[in-house]
């Protein structure tokens, strides 16, 4: 009991340097908000221009898809190169014409349908790499707001440990208290300051980091935001059918189906019409001819290509449903981390960081009177450090499982009707 009471009153010696770091940033730092972080990121990313690219390459795709066989130019000479009278060219006959592939079955339909699936494919994977860019941008922003509050963390405990090394100092000028007690603070001071270099560190990797992805120098996190938790939102209908997971998963399996049916069509033969002139060298006259052809699938009859299309999709089908039940299970469990880190940070922003303040606080003053020995404050001081930075660790814990499960639940655009 006397421990825990000596705990609370170390815990108000670092008081007024937590209740700085706790409000808002007022520094003439400019402040980034998570909302201007996203559109610098949508603006200047090489993610966004990857979906770009993917899109225009399947519209692309689509329009090589609408078109035609091209014809063909038929040229040849028979009776040429023989023995008699047909020696040289004076019994040749000449043949110019054309020749004009007519795909039969339903191909060019199928390609442009399996080209209009594959648009829309490309369209949920641009949906996708904005989702996807979105919770990256967030959980750097988190990553760089924790590394911020860290290093203030440190900073304070610092100007505490200097503090310490001083009344100690005191005590033991004074005959009060042992010269061991000046030593173990000193030792304190030092771990402080190592603790302060090493947080500094992290900060400023976790800063530039977040400034490479949005294309901007970062150098203050809206504290504000950061220290907010509202679980009120967490509690969703599950299991939607229009989320990006869901969609892309029918999508891939649309994409299949078009495919299956573009095997189909390729089991039909096509047949090239040709029509030519041909010239006859012996008599200066000409003529006319005509010709059709067809291939005999004989040896390929394309029964093997619509089995693979077949087994593909059916593969395709099984994975949509798999992608389902585990994005269900990713968002409930996702939903639950969320809501135990907004519990765990307001209770430790809350409840337990007070008593830690106030438990500083009496034993800083309990110390410099000599009501309580170093060993107390220096646990308290500990216990102080470990609920702030529990603190930091429960909102990043929280920002990071609501940015993923705001992913998880993102939903697909509606698509739009439009005639090709």
């Amino acid at each position: 009991m006397y421990r825990i009471f000596a705990a609370i009153m170390v815990a108000g010696v670092c008081a007024p340097s937590l209740q700085a770091q706790t409000l808002p940033h007022t520094s003439a730092e400019p402040v980034l908000t998570l909302a201007d972080a996203l559109i610098h990121a949508h603006v200047s990313s090489p993610f966004q221009d990857v979906a770009s690219a993917g899109i225009r390459a399947a519209e692309a795709q689509r329009r090589v898809a609408a078109l035609r066989p091209n014809p063909s130019i038929i040229a040849e000479t028979e009776n040429v190169a023989g023995s008699g009278i047909y020696q040289g060219l004076r019994s040749s006959e000449t043949t110019l014409g054309l020749a004009l592939p007519l795909e039969r079955g339903g191909k060019r339909q199928a390609r442009m349908a399996l080209a209009d699936a594959q648009i829309g494919r490309a369209g949920i994977a641009a949906e996708i790499a904005r989702a996807d860019l979105r919770l990256r941008v967030t959980q750097s922003y988190v990553i760089a707001g924790a590394a911020q509050r860290r290093a203030a963390i440190t900073r304070d405990q610092v100007g505490i440990a200097a503090e310490v090394l001083r009344a100690a100092r005191v005590r033991v000028q004074a005959g009060r208290a042992s010269p061991l007690e000046e030593q173990r603070a000193d030792v304190a001071r030092v771990a402080a300051e190592g603790a302060e270099e090493r947080a500094e560190r992290s900060a400023d990797v976790a800063a530039a980091n977040l400034a490479r992805l949005i294309g901007m120098p970062v150098e203050a996190i809206d504290e504000a935001w950061f220290e907010r938790v509202d679980a009120l939102d967490l509690v969703r209908p599950l299991g939607s059918t229009n989320t990006l997971i869901a969609t892309a998963a029918r999508a891939d399996l649309d994409t299949a189906t078009a495919q299956v049916r573009l095997a189909r069509s390729q089991r039909v033969p096509d047949l090239t019409l040709s029509a030519s002139a041909r010239r006859l060298e012996q008599t200066n006259d000409s003529a006319a001819v005509f010709g059709v052809s067809i291939p005999l699938t004989v040896f390929n009859g394309g029964r093997s290509a619509v089995a693979v299309a077949d087994a593909q999709r059916d593969q395709l089908d099984a994975l949509r449903r798999v992608a389902l039940l585990d994005a269900e299970q990713d968002i409930a469990t996702t939903q639950a981390e969320a809501a135990n880190a907004a519990t765990t940070a307001r209770n430790a922003t809350g409840p337990a960081l007070t008593a830690a303040v106030e438990a500083a606080r009496i034993a800083r003053i309990g110390y410099r009177e000599g009501k309580f020995g170093q060993l107390d404050l220096l646990d308290a001081e500990r216990t102080l450090l470990d609920t702030r930075t529990a603190a930091t660790d429960a909102l990043a814990a929280y920002h990071d499982a609501r940015a993923r499960l705001e992913r998880l639940t993102a939903e697909a655009p509606i698509a739009k009707d439009t005639d090709r």
